[in-house]
């Protein structure tokens, strides 16, 4: 570790100290062993945040990025732990135990019980704990709490090491971006992945999405550096990457792979791709599947049977269970699915998906203070990201080099196949959708950057027209949920309401091409 030196210990060792101090006291147990465990911690994950970060070579620009992130995602989940028993839905068994997300309530509670039993911690890719899908992030929790807090149940260690692998992504997707796009894009995505709402939030949760943020930018380092140097070290990170998301979630391994695969075709000389390369892909690929299969089936409904037989019946499961919950816990929603074709509810459930969370719901449907505010954080997050992944393809239409359209091109429609997809799987929820949304947030936080510095560099009149086809759709939506919940002005039907949405739309749309067709004559 060259890029740490014996000097930081004179800091990092008594704040280690401190911290763990803090933290045993918010939690129960013996305190003198709590303060040991969260010190060793605190310990070993500042100093790996201080070494990726000399290793990035970003200065006190990323110096100041992950400080934040690493602050935000971690204080964010202590205070949510400790207001939710409190100041949330208290009759609820995930708030009443200050969890913010139903999975990583009982995923945590499995660890604590594999870890207090004398069970291997290997028995977490089992049947016999079935929370978690495929095991992974459940052996790890258990390792955890067998060895660093043996003597009683403490959740904010795992919230601890969430909130560092948030940050630990950083000093990677730095690193990646800056050779890849540049310095004005790095800083750019780097602010944007820091201060998202829904990355601090599951940064702030025993979740698997701070995992797989930190794997994909260690992918992305290890592809972007072997494609500029074919360093060897570059393998190194690229097959951590792929093991760490095998073991967590084998379906983004394989999303990934193809959103690599697909950049390597797009930007080689002539499509060439070496045959070495593409029987890497195809073997992970292929143990990616045995695995995302595994763990699919571990309930033992899904049919058995091959692994794409697998993966289509739950897919076609969990779609139609999506929908059915989407449409029995809305009257709205049902009385619209009563009003049309059969063929029309998926399209639908989709379109209403990738609005979640609505941001003028948030405002204005009835919930506690602590809520109310998460809610706004996180709607606001997703309709500023919004328009700049709507404008990635404008962007890349301005980029210099064939290959450089190619490559943004191919991620634009990488993310938006993904969108699409959470979209509909998560059957307008507005908790999984945005979830199952974020899990590519380093690629999302990518294309932002770069619509950000082409925006700022060419002042392309379609920003102001995308973000005005924005405000027409809140405004308009707004009234519509201000009637329902307040009683203010008058309550047009939901179709109708769409209809005057997609007008307001058109007319903007038709405008902007007519001005620039005069600007060009």
């Amino acid at each position: 570790m060259k890029n740490f030196n014996s000097r930081d210990f004179i800091w990092i060792f008594p704040l280690s100290l401190g911290l763990g101090a803090v933290l045993s006291s918010l939690q129960s147990g013996n305190w003198l062993i709590g303060w040991l465990g969260f010190s060793f911690l605190f310990l070993l994950c500042i100093s790996l945040l201080v070494w990726s970060t000399r290793w990035a070579g970003g200065g006190k620009t990323l110096a100041w990025l992950v400080a934040l992130a690493f602050i935000l995602r971690f204080t964010g989940g202590v205070a949510t732990y400790l207001a939710l028993p409190v100041y949330g839905f208290v009759d609820d068994e995930d708030q009443s135990a200050g969890f913010v997300y139903t999975d990583a309530h009982r995923r945590d509670a499995q660890a604590w019980d594999l870890a207090s039993s004398n069970d291997p911690v290997l028995d977490a890719f089992s049947k016999s704990y079935a929370y978690d899908q495929y095991g992974g992030l459940l052996a790890f929790s258990a390792l955890v709490y067998r060895y660093v807090s043996p003597d009683a149940h403490r959740p904010l260690m795992l919230v601890l090491l969430s909130a560092f692998m948030a940050a630990l992504a950083l000093p990677f997707l730095w690193k990646a971006v800056i050779q890849q796009w540049g310095q004005k894009v790095v800083v750019a995505a780097g602010w944007i992945y820091a201060f998202y709402p829904e990355s601090v939030l599951l940064g702030g949760s025993a979740m698997r999405e701070p995992y797989l943020w930190a794997f994909s930018a260690f992918v992305l380092w290890g592809f972007i550096d072997w494609q500029n140097t074919h360093a060897r070290n570059s393998w190194i990170w690229l097959g951590l990457g792929v093991t760490g998301m095998l073991l967590v979630s084998p379906g983004v391994a394989l999303v990934t792979l193809v959103i690599l695969a697909g950049w390597a075709y797009f930007t080689s000389e002539r499509g060439r791709i070496r045959w070495w390369m593409i029987a890497g892909v195809v073997i992970v690929f292929i143990l990616g599947l045995f695995l995302l299969s595994s763990g699919l089936n571990r309930s033992g409904n899904l049919g058995g049977g091959a692994p794409l037989r697998v993966i289509n019946n739950f897919i076609r499961s969990a779609v139609k269970w999506d929908v059915y919950k989407l449409e029995r816990g809305s009257g709205k929603v049902q009385r619209l699915f009563e009003q049309m074709p059969e063929s029309l509810r998926l399209p639908f459930v989709t379109v209403y998906g990738i609005f979640q969370p609505v941001l003028p719901a948030a405002f204005v449907e009835p919930t506690t203070p602590v809520w109310r505010i998460i809610g706004i954080l996180r709607a606001l997050g997703w309709y500023a990201m919004l328009p700049a992944l709507v404008l990635a393809f404008v962007a890349a239409a301005g980029l210099g080099s064939e290959s450089k359209r190619r490559l943004f091109i191919w991620l634009s429609l990488g993310m938006w196949g993904w969108i699409l997809i959470t979209a509909l799987r998560g059957g307008g929820d507005q908790w999984d959708n945005p979830r199952y949304r974020a899990i590519l947030f380093v690629w999302q936080a990518i294309l932002a950057g770069n619509v950000w510095v082409w925006w700022r560099e060419s002042k392309n009149a379609w920003v102001v027209r995308v973000l005005a086809m924005e405000v027409a759709f809140l405004m308009v939506f707004g009234q519509w949920y201000a009637s329902r919940y307040l009683s203010l002005g008058p309550q047009v039907p939901f179709i109708q309401m769409m209809a005057i949405i997609l007008s307001l739309w058109v007319l903007i749309f038709a405008w902007g091409v007519l001005r620039d067709r005069r600007a060009r004559l």
